[in-house]
C-alpha cells in the first residue's frame, strides 16, 4: 500500500492542526478529525478492494521466433460498477528483450483495457511469462493497493524461418524453384508424382492435365547435394552476437539453411557438438527432414566445455559414406587453429568443408576509430591483432581446400546462404 493525494492532504491537515493546537488549546483536539477520516477511509478501501478483482487475458504467439520482434497484448477487465484506476508494471522473462514501463489504466465494467508490448526473444526453449505487478486505486483516492494477477502464458522460442526479407539478394525464387543452371544435359529421365517443394519449372502441365494430378519431370542434370550442418554448442557459443548469443545465431542460420536446402531438393542433416558430438540427424530430403532438424535445434543449449571439432569431424567421417557439403558454424578464435585444421584434414578429400564464423563488429571498428583517451591506442592494437588472427585462420583453412568466411552477426545468415548457392551454381561439391 502507498498513500495517494487525498490521504496525503489529510495527513498534512492533521499536522497543521496539531501544530496550531500547540499554540492555542482551542485547536488541541481538532487533528483527530482528519486522522479519523484517514483511518476510516483506509479501512473502507481495504475492505472493498477484496471485492474488486481484475482479470488478465494474454494475446501473443505461443511460438516465438528467436531474435525476431513480436507483439504481445495484455487485456485487463473488471466487473465492479465503479470505474477503476490502476497502474501496471510491464515486464517480461529475463531472456526477452523489451523496454519495461509503467502504464496507467482506467478500467470500466464490460470493457477490456489493452496494453501492447514489443518483445524480442534471445534464448531458445519454453519460457513462462511473469505476471505484471499491479496496484489499484481505492474508490476514495486514499491509497494504491497491490493486486496479484493470475497469468497462464508459457510461450516457446523456436528457430527463425527463412522469409523474403532474409533471403540472399538475387534469389527471386521465393522457395518455388531451383536456380537455372548452365550447361547441357536437360534430358528427361522419367515422369513421377509431384513431391512437396518440387519447383514449378519441372512440373509437366500436360501430363498433369491428362492424369488429373500434378506430375513432375525428373531431369538428368538435376544433381542434388547432401549437406550436413555441424553446429558448435560449446562455451564460446554463449558469447553475445547482436540481439542473441552465438548459439542463437548459429541456430537461426542452421534452420534457414536447412529450409533453403529442402526447397532446392537437397538432402540436409545436422550435427550438434561441444566437447563431444551431442546429437546427429542424418541428411534427408523434404519437409520432414526440416522438421526433424528444427526439433533438434529447439533443444540446444550452451555447454560449459570447450568445443572439439576433431571429434565432430571423426563422427561425420564415420557416419557418412557419401560425399557431403559440411557447413561448420563455429568460432575461429575459441578452438585452436590446429584443431580446426585437423578437423578439415579428417574430412578431406571425401567431403567439402565450409566454415562460417561470426566477427565482433565493435572490435573490428576500433583500429579506425578516433582516439578519445590514452588507452584507445592499446585497444586499437588489440583489435588489430584480433582481426589479423581471424584473417590468418581463414587463410590457413582455405589453404587446406576448405571454404571459410567471417561476417557480422546480422550478416552471417545471408553470407552462408549466398555461399551455399554459389557452391551449387559452380558445382564445387
Amino acid at each position: 500500500m502507498s498513500l495517494r493525494r487525498n490521504a496525503l492532504l489529510l495527513v498534512l491537515l492533521a499536522g497543521v492542526l496539531a501544530i496550531l493546537g500547540e499554540w492555542d488549546s482551542g485547536w488541541a483536539r481538532l487533528w483527530c478529525i482528519p486522522t479519523a477520516l484517514l483511518l476510516a477511509g483506509l479501512a473502507y478501501e481495504s475492505a472493498t478492494r477484496r471485492r474488486r478483482s481484475v482479470r488478465l487475458r494474454v494475446m501473443g504467439p505461443l511460438r516465438w521466433r528467436l531474435g525476431s520482434t513480436e507483439p504481445i497484448e495484455l487485456a485487463f477487465a473488471q466487473d465492479a460498477q465503479r470505474a477503476m484506476k490502476a497502474e501496471v508494471a510491464l515486464t517480461g522473462p529475463d531472456s526477452f528483450a523489451l523496454e519495461p514501463r509503467v502504464a496507467a489504466l482506467r478500467m470500466v465494467r464490460g470493457r477490456e483495457s489493452t496494453l501492447r508490448l514489443l518483445a524480442r526473444p534471445r534464448r531458445l526453449g519454453p519460457h513462462r511469462w511473469p505476471a505484471p505487478r499491479m496496484r489499484i486505486s481505492g474508490p476514495l483516492g486514499f491509497a494504491w493497493w497491490s493486486h496479484t494477477l493470475a497469468i497462464d502464458y508459457a510461450p516457446a522460442v523456436v528457430p527463425d524461418i527463412l522469409t523474403r526479407r532474409n533471403r540472399a539478394p538475387g534469389d527471386a525464387s521465393g522457395g518455388m524453384g531451383l536456380p537455372q543452371r548452365t550447361g547441357g544435359g536437360g534430358e528427361i529421365v522419367q515422369l513421377r508424382r509431384y513431391r512437396h517443394l518440387d519447383p514449378l519449372r519441372i512440373v509437366d502441365w500436360k501430363a498433369s492435365a491428362r492424369r488429373g494430378r500434378l506430375i513432375s519431370r525428373e531431369l538428368a542434370d538435376e544433381r542434388h547435394l547432401e549437406i550436413l550442418i555441424a553446429m558448435d554448442a560449446g562455451r564460446s557459443s554463449g558469447l553475445a552476437a547482436g540481439e542473441v548469443d552465438r548459439l542463437g545465431l548459429y541456430v537461426n542460420v542452421a534452420a534457414r539453411l536447412a529450409q533453403r536446402a529442402a526447397e532446392l531438393g537437397d538432402a540436409v542433416g545436422i550435427l550438434v557438438f561441444a566437447e563431444r558430438p551431442l546429437t546427429m540427424v542424418p541428411p534427408a530430403r523434404g519437409e520432414p527432414a526440416v522438421r526433424r532438424i528444427r526439433r533438434t535445434l529447439e533443444t540446444c543449449s550452451v555447454r560449459p566445455g570447450q568445443s572439439n571439432p576433431v571429434l565432430a569431424a571423426a563422427r561425420i567421417r564415420a557416419a557418412s559414406p557419401r560425399r557431403l557439403l559440411v557447413v561448420l558454424l563455429t568460432d575461429l578464435l575459441d578452438a585452436s587453429t590446429e584443431e580446426l585444421l585437423e578437423a578439415v584434414g579428417l574430412l578431406r578429400p571425401k567431403h567439402f568443408t565450409f566454415i562460417g564464423a561470426v566477427e565482433n563488429p565493435r572490435i573490428t571498428a576500433l583500429p579506425t576509430a578516433a582516439a578519445a583517451d590514452t588507452l584507445d591506442p592499446y585497444r586499437a592494437l588489440a583489435a588489430t591483432e584480433y582481426h589479423d588472427t581471424l584473417a590468418a585462420n581463414v587463410r590457413a583453412l582455405r589453404a587446406l581446400g576448405a571454404a571459410a568466411l567471417t561476417a557480422r552477426p546480422d550478416q552471417l545468415d545471408q553470407a552462408v546462404l549466398e555461399a551455399y548457392q554459389r557452391f551449387r551454381r559452380q558445382r564445387r561439391i
